[in-house]
């Protein structure tokens, strides 16, 4: 019985297969209780969700001024003394901001509403003529087919529309009031992260096992790395863009070049899907302008494009992330269809720092399993990626 019992674990221990297969399945199980629970961590996600947008501005104004912070304290500042002369800095810039940019962007939209029934009027001028053709004729044939079809379709799901329509008017009033909070708190917590956030990684660290906290240091570091370089790089290159574009715009005459502008440089923070946002309405008001003002539209476009991919990206966000363009249209992707706007937007920086925890994880597991054959001590630190990695 003892020695049928030392096979069966010999057998279970020393299987590779059987090993993974049972590692496998404590996971997938572990998954399932938690499903089942769920209702438990409610509380947990509320506090969260009411705390992530003023810790999330925070961060993300913390990478921007810390280096800021850190010059002037070398330079003999105090550091309390420089975090106070940072913020009179950046309420000055806000009232400049406010006192001659707003003012402006706002009369070009109230502009464009004004100027909106001409801007349709044109448009329906274009339909018209289409509709005069043998292809809107073939389309019209078409549609008169499916008409049934896509009246029993919109019946179906208008109940649904409407509902969903009550629910978001009844939640405007949230939605303002959580904005109105993140507003008010973002800058106290910003506050205490540029005074205190040097001690942060120490106090978590303290929480954790004595043997595990260099390889945690090493993954928090490489962490803060990814995050810093992506979010400074990307906002100055979004900045650079808006500028780059707003030169052009006024160039060729295009009406509305400031908001334009702004736009751009607010969407080009999202890889690859920003520009082709950014680039639609600049596109309508410039067909209904003028064709010679779309085709020179397309050119100040594509040399603002050619500037950005071949001299500013690679000067100020480097190679530092190293993820395939592919792997970034595919993250963003699914981080859109999972979280909305704010997983589009922290999606690469969030793969980033995913990327780095599940290598070093990977790297932590090949040394402790054994299921990948005998590794010296030594080769963790030859394979542990590169910090810009």
């Amino acid at each position: 019985m003892k020695e049928s019992l030392s096979k069966f674990k010999k057998f279970i221990t020393e299987n590779k297969f059987v090993l993974g297969l049972l590692i496998f399945l404590l996971v997938a199980l572990d998954i399932y209780v938690l499903t089942k629970i769920s209702f438990i961590f409610h509380p947990l996600m509320v506090i969260i969700s009411t705390v992530a947008a003023p810790i999330i501005l925070a961060g993300i104004s913390y990478y921007l001024l810390n280096p800021l912070i850190d010059w002037l304290e070398k330079k003999g500042w105090h550091r309390g003394w420089s975090i106070g002369l940072l913020y009179l800095v950046i309420i000055g810039i806000l009232v400049l901001i406010f006192s001659f940019i707003v003012p402006a962007v706002r009369d070009q939209i109230v502009s464009l509403v004004k100027t909106f029934p001409s801007y349709w009027d044109k448009v329906v001028s274009q339909f018209n003529e289409f509709s005069q053709s043998p292809l809107f004729d073939q389309a019209k044939t078409k549609i008169q087919e499916n008409l049934s079809d896509i009246t029993k379709t919109i019946s179906e799901k208008g109940a649904g529309v409407v509902s969903s329509a009550i629910d978001s008017i009844g939640n405007v009033v949230g939605t303002v009031t959580e904005v109105v909070l993140a507003i008010v708190t973002t800058p106290l917590v910003l506050f205490y992260l540029l005074k205190d956030g040097k001690k942060l990684p120490d106090f978590l660290l303290k929480m954790l096992p004595v043997n595990s906290r260099a390889h945690t240091r090493q993954v928090l570091h490489e962490s803060n790395a990814q995050i810093s370089s992506y979010i400074r790089g990307q906002i100055i290159v979004s900045f650079c863009i808006g500028v780059l574009l707003f030169i052009g715009y006024i160039i060729i005459g295009l009406p509305y070049a400031l908001t334009l502008a702004i736009i751009a440089a607010c969407t080009s923070i999202v890889p690859y899907l920003g520009p082709a946002i950014a680039i639609t309405p600049a596109i309508i008001i410039a067909i209904v302008t003028s064709p010679w003002l779309l085709l020179k539209l397309i050119i100040v476009w594509v040399v603002v494009q050619l500037l950005e991919g071949k001299f500013i990206s690679p000067q100020v966000m480097g190679k530092t992330l190293k993820v395939h363009p592919i792997t970034i249209l595919f993250v963003i992707l699914v981080a859109g269809k999972l979280f909305g706007v704010l997983g589009v937007i922290f999606a690469v920086p969030g793969y980033a720092v995913l990327k780095v925890i599940v290598t070093h994880m990977f790297i932590w597991f090949k040394r402790v399993s054994g299921l990948y054959g005998e590794q010296p001590e030594s080769d963790y630190a030859e394979e542990t990626p590169d910090k810009t990695s």
